[in-house]
């Protein structure tokens, strides 16, 4: 046998890169013809779930077994995240003590595409004999979960993307219906962005939703002056506040003016100190509203070129907020 040279290997290569994109061509195409199908099918069963879901007095507990049990999983933390109490159980620890979990005022959705998964068999039950409301997510209208559930939220017969039958398809229809039901309870609910950032308190997504008001320093924090003050009082509380800025208020609390080191090295020289700050101050300062989110404030600080900023709420001052506290919080 003739040795193989390296133009062989790479002729080898290019036809194994050929066929690899064309299984991964199949794949994709399977799923989203699968997905295109269980949109145009999904009616009143999805809305039945929804209604049942949003008016929960408890929890909503999901489950299911190997492939189907890691969807679940996945679709308890989305919905928890999105503002609807759920949380996953293994049915096999269902069977060992953790049917407990399971109460008055909850609901569960069970995953198994074939509907015949034996392990599910004592959640089942259970929520039959304690008429808990069951949803089953099943790719089989006849099989032992649709007969037994309340609601059917059943996927459509596309079969598997794998040659052997491995949990592919189907999976991804799983995931996707529950995406679906988190976000049509999410908007049902009116849940908003600053509920999810209370969720994500530690996210990329949740620290993009910090406000002003969440980063701002307040009360005795904020340098304020007035504009009668000397400037050798001013400059004492811009110092001592360590901002470089001072806040200037009238006698009804409102901001009328700031001043900053640009100002101080403006009218540097031998009178300054004894001048009044109103002589020294810059009037109409730009301003943030404290409910502004803090990516915005960041956004217009680097527009206007400063690195601290006033919030002010009907006209006065509720707090300061320097480029550093937004930048610290993780906000880009």
């Amino acid at each position: 046998m003739a040795p193989s040279t390296p133009a062989t290997h790479v002729k080898a290569d290019q036809d194994n890169g050929q066929a690899d994109l064309g299984v991964a061509r199949r794949v994709l195409s399977q799923a989203g013809n699968g997905l295109s199908k269980m949109a145009a099918e999904l009616g009143d069963e999805f809305v039945r779930c929804v209604t049942l879901v949003s008016g929960l007095e408890g929890r909503l507990i999901v489950s299911g077994m190997g492939k189907s049990g890691h969807i679940a999983n996945k679709i308890a933390a989305t919905l928890a995240s999105t503002g609807t109490p759920a949380f996953f159980v293994h049915p096999a620890e269902a069977s060992h003590g953790d049917l407990g979990m399971i109460s008055d005022g909850d609901a569960v959705i069970a995953l198994s595409n074939s509907g015949e998964t034996p392990e599910l068999s004592d959640l089942v039950s259970y929520t039959r004999r304690f008429a808990i409301p069951l949803i089953g997510m099943t790719g089989k209208r006849e099989s032992t979960l649709a007969e037994q559930s309340d609601i059917v939220l059943c996927l459509p017969d596309v079969g598997e993307a794998s040659p052997h039958g491995s949990p592919t398809t189907s999976t991804t229809l799983m995931i996707t219906l529950g995406d679906a039901l988190a976000v049509a309870l999410l908007e049902r609910r009116g849940f908003t962005a600053d509920d999810y950032r209370l969720f994500h308190p530690g996210g990329k997504i949740g620290k993009s939703l910090f406000k002003v008001t969440d980063l701002m320093h307040t009360d005795g924090e904020i340098p304020l002056t007035h504009p009668d003050s000397p400037m050798s009082d001013t400059i004492l509380t811009m110092t001592t506040k360590t901002f470089g800025i001072a806040g200037v208020v009238d006698e009804d609390g409102s901001l009328i003016g700031i001043v900053t080191d640009g100002d101080l090295r403006r009218h540097m020289d031998g009178q300054l100190v004894d001048m009044p700050t109103s002589d020294v101050m810059t009037t109409n300062p730009r301003t943030v509203g404290p409910n502004m989110l803090a990516a915005e404030a960041l956004r217009l600080m680097n527009e206007w070129k400063v690195t601290c900023l006033f919030a002010v709420e009907d006209g006065k001052p509720v707090g300061i907020l320097r480029v550093h506290d937004i930048l610290r919080a993780g906000v880009v």
